[in-house]
């Protein structure tokens, strides 16, 4: 008995480091983001039998991964990150450097999904929505969001001045392509506040994703900014949401690897798995999002690419997110938006 005993607990013993090794720990945003994911990404790793994924909902928080990264106790294997915090995490030596061997051939990726830290996973975009049933003649522009007159009812905007200050600049006439050049002065600066606060009355602020898609629902606003992949969770629950895609503001989201991860290989086999067009199509095919692996795009039909930020009509007036400006400037005008919005 004794000996069976001793069998028992070395076998126990010898498949312990295995079970550590095989368990990957992956960490979104959740809401239907995270449930295409599932789908797309964790399922299908899962079913190589490269490993378990283990996933974590989180909002963002870098703070999290400087607090793990610090205490060397890092319990995060790969984290998608927003574009801003991926240079910021990168400075600051929170991520592992990516081996882009591991990964793919960064020239299939779109350009900015290729970093030193990461690579970019999805583009998403925040774009002006509103309820079909509600508006008949469709808004086409940033300055038919503000024309309170022609469309009557309150706009739905996150709380902040990061997208906003651009959506005011391209509502008084500023050329997309010349948004950040204006916005980079201080009478470009002054014009955008000055074309919020002509809407300010008229304004019902959001903070979190999940809020557009409600008010617009609920009647709340007439319009919004949300991000397209929201309204496209509504859309396939039979809600009749529509966006109007001139002037959006597109961006990356990337994985990450927090620096000291205990799972590093089979982090990068996650990334590359997650990284090729097959996933990324299947992605895409879930959720609104559009692929940042360009061969993707070939696996997609046409009403699934008509509805993704990267298609050639949805992106050919809009926006990257300019992280460089942000960065550099972004504090600043966060603390004015906070004063004007407290006025």
């Amino acid at each position: 008995m004794k000996a069976k005993q001793l069998l028992v607990a070395a076998a126990i013993a010898a498949s312990l480091p295995v079970m550590a090794q095989s368990t990957l720990t992956v960490v979104n945003f959740g809401g239907a983001n995270g449930a295409a994911q599932k789908k797309a990404y964790f399922e299908p790793f899962e079913k190589t039998g490269a490993g378990k994924v283990v996933a974590v909902e989180y909002n963002g928080e870098q703070a999290k991964i400087k607090a793990m990264v610090e205490a060397k106790k890092v319990t995060w294997d790969v984290v998608e990150v927003e574009s801003p915090d991926i240079n910021r995490g990168c400075d600051e030596g929170l991520f592992e450097k990516l081996d882009w061997s591991k990964v793919g051939n960064k020239a299939d990726f779109q350009k900015a999904a290729v970093h030193e830290c990461g690579v970019g996973t999805f583009v998403w975009s925040t774009v002006m929505a509103y309820n079909a049933d509600k508006i008949k003649n469709a808004p086409t522009s940033w300055a038919d969001f503000w024309d309170t007159k022609k469309y009557a009812g309150k706009r739905g905007m996150r709380k902040g001045a990061r997208y906003n200050l651009e959506f005011a600049l391209m509502a008084d006439g500023v050329a997309p392509a010349d948004v950040y050049k204006v916005l980079a002065t201080k009478a470009g600066a002054d014009r955008a506040f000055a074309k919020m606060t002509a809407l300010k009355p008229n304004i019902q602020w959001w903070e979190a994703g999940a809020q557009p898609p409600q008010f617009l629902v609920a009647g709340d606003v007439a319009m919004t900014t949300a991000y397209n992949g929201r309204i496209d969770a509504a859309q396939r629950e039979g809600k009749n949401l529509q966006i109007s895609w001139t002037g959006g503001i597109y961006d990356l989201d990337y994985w990450v690897m927090p620096k000291g991860t205990p799972n590093k290989d089979l982090a990068h086999k996650f990334i590359a798995m997650a990284s090729s067009p097959a996933a990324q199509a299947e992605y895409a095919k879930n959720i609104s999002y559009g692929p940042t692996n360009n061969k993707a795009l070939a696996l997609l039909d046409a009403k699934v690419l008509n509805l993704l930020p990267t298609s050639a009509a949805n992106s050919k007036n809009a926006l990257q997110f300019n992280i460089g400006f942000w960065s550099d400037q972004g504090e600043a005008l966060e603390k004015r938006f906070s004063a004007w919005a407290a006025q």
